[in-house]
C-alpha cells in the first residue's frame, strides 16, 4: 500500500511533535513508533528522511560511547528544536 506524501508529512509531523516533547531527551526508534502507533520500519524510513532534512540527528551510541550494533536513537536538531520552541511561544501567546 503507498502512503500519499501528505499523510507522510503529517506523520512526520507527529513524529517531530514527539521529539520536541522529551527534548532534550533521545528516543529509540522503537519509542517513537510505538508513540506514534507506526511500524518500525516506516518510522525509520521517516526519520532518515528527516535527518536528510537536518530535522533531527540520529545517536548511535550509547553514554559509554559504545556503538550500538543494530539501533538507533533520535532527536531534534538544535534548528528545528528553535523552530518549534518559537512556534509553541506563539501558540502560547494567542
Amino acid at each position: 500500500m503507498k502512503i500519499s506524501k501528505e499523510k507522510r508529512d503529517k506523520i512526520s509531523e507527529q513524529i517531530l511533535a514527539h521529539l520536541f516533547s522529551v527534548s532534550p531527551q533521545s528516543s529509540f526508534t522503537t519509542h517513537i513508533a510505538k508513540e506514534i502507533a507506526r511500524d518500525e520500519e516506516f518510522v525509520k524510513s521517516l526519520l532518515t528522511d528527516l535527518k536528510s532534512k537536518g530535522l533531527v540527528l540520529e545517536i548511535k551510541k550509547n553514554p559509554e560511547g559504545i556503538s550500538y550494533s543494530k539501533r538507533s536513537r533520535w532527536r531534534l536538531s538544535d534548528l528545528a528544536y528553535i523552530s518549534y520552541k518559537q512556534r509553541q511561544e506563539k501558540v502560547d501567546s494567542l
